[in-house]
């Protein structure tokens, strides 16, 4: 138990020294392709970064953010991610919704950051 304790420590001191060009005053869209079971945890390692919760919102296909927001993924999307990806929102168009994908078919972003999930 204590040496679960001590990697959740070590994981959350890399993840702070490596979040600082992120603004953390923006909002952040989080797409957890399914596995629900990680909301917590992903939601965890944003407000470890200084993201306060209420800028967190789960990512919708009805709804994109704006420019300067960002996209938060576990990443890669399927049964085992092993990571958060950061992405910040760069373009947003105006399209018709594709599937699962939705309005966010027009967004265009750049990735910034990716956190390992331990």
């Amino acid at each position: 138990m204590e040496e679960i304790r001590s990697r959740k420590i070590d994981l959350l001191k890399k993840i702070s020294n490596s979040m600082s060009e992120i603004d953390t005053e923006k909002d952040f869209y989080l797409f957890l392709h399914g596995k629900m079971d990680l909301k917590q945890k992903a939601t965890d390692v944003l407000i470890s970064k200084g993201c306060s919760e209420t800028k967190i919102t789960m990512g919708i296909p009805t709804k994109v953010g704006n420019v300067g927001d960002y996209m938060v993924q576990l990443w890669p999307p399927g049964p085992t991610p092993n990571q958060i990806k950061i992405q910040q929102i760069t373009k947003v168009e105006e399209v018709e919704p594709e599937g699962m994908i939705g309005l966010w078919k027009g967004v265009s972003k750049e990735d910034v950051e990716s956190i390992p999930l331990e």
